[in-house]
């Protein structure tokens, strides 16, 4: 996956599939409401014991944070089931969840994340940014936790609060990343589904500098009227915070038994702080950042 935005794009890239394979939610009304859809046995549902979703979106999203040039991404998704442990997709990488919801009530997640961060390595449309040279791709793996909420509005919605915290361990940023997010998600009708999130993104001194620092010394093109002013983050702080709209339509009509779903997201996010003020965003890019995808999964 190529450059991303900000933390938006990997929350609605994320979404993709995972907000398909939330359909099971409609099914925990025990006594449903006289125009409710009926009752759903979760024995007969595609979703009952191990299952595997696989997909393929396309995305449009700035080059790099900060950018106010727009590229387009191929997604690749994963979600499922598989022993007791569920998978999740991130942007460019995955959540696996080692504690079961139950039937009925609060659930709790808790497991391990990952996801590789191209941020300026590559797709870099401005042609000053690019002389200050492409960077190498962060691995983030840490703990995600989190807890879900059924029923809030209706009998089959739910309210998610999580968070992830990532290291790099590949020696790009060699810092952290903190990404708490919170998804409401409802069916619309017995084909259709609709979820809305918030989230943001919290990073450390080592995280702002690597992406942010504007340095004569990085310039690596050949006219010094091409350079930028130079620039020294403040220190760690928020990089961004931003909504994203995720619609599902089930293609045969029953989110809950499985086959091909498709997906559209719009999303807008505003960079904050150091990667505000940095003259890759301030002089040559936009503080404001938009996201489209659409995108194809089929569950089995």
């Amino acid at each position: 996956m190529s450059n991303k935005s900000a933390n938006l794009t990997a929350t609605a890239c994320g979404a993709i599939l995972a907000a398909m394979c939330a359909a099971p939610a409609m099914a925990q009304e025990v006594n449903p409401p006289e125009n409710a859809p009926p009752e759903i046995d979760m024995e007969n549902t595609a979703f009952s014991g191990d299952y595997l979703s696989v997909g393929a979106g396309v995305a449009v999203s700035p080059s790099y944070t900060g950018s106010d040039d727009y590229v387009f991404n191929a997604l690749p998704i994963v979600q499922g089931s598989l022993g007791g442990v569920d998978i999740s997709p991130r942007a460019a990488g995955l959540k696996l969840d080692f504690i079961q919801d139950p039937a009925e009530g609060v659930g709790f997640d808790l497991g391990v994340a990952g996801r590789l961060r191209s941020n300026r390595a590559q797709q870099i449309e401005d042609e000053i940014v690019e002389q200050y040279g492409e960077l190498d791709r962060a691995i983030e793996v840490g703990p995600t936790a989190g807890v879900s909420f059924p029923k809030v509005l209706n009998p089959y919605d739910s309210l998610t609060v999580s968070t992830d915290v990532l290291w790099d361990i590949n020696g790009a940023h060699d810092g952290v990343v903190v990404s708490p997010s919170i998804s409401y998600f409802t069916p619309l009708s017995r084909s259709m589904i609709a979820s809305l999130s918030v989230s943001a993104e919290w990073a450390d001194e080592s995280f702002q500098n690597y992406y942010f620092r504007v340095e004569d010394a990085d310039f690596i093109g050949s006219s010094v009227g091409d350079m930028l002013p130079e620039f020294q983050p403040e220190g760690s702080g928020f990089t961004n915070a931003g909504v994203n709209l995720l619609l599902g339509f089930d293609l045969d009509g029953d989110l809950t038994n499985g086959g091909l779903g498709l997906i559209v997201v719009g999303g807008y996010s505003r960079v904050l702080g150091d990667a505000k003020d940095t003259p890759f965003t301030d002089l040559r890019g936009s503080k404001d950042q938009f996201l489209g995808a659409v995108g194809i999964g089929y569950t089995f």
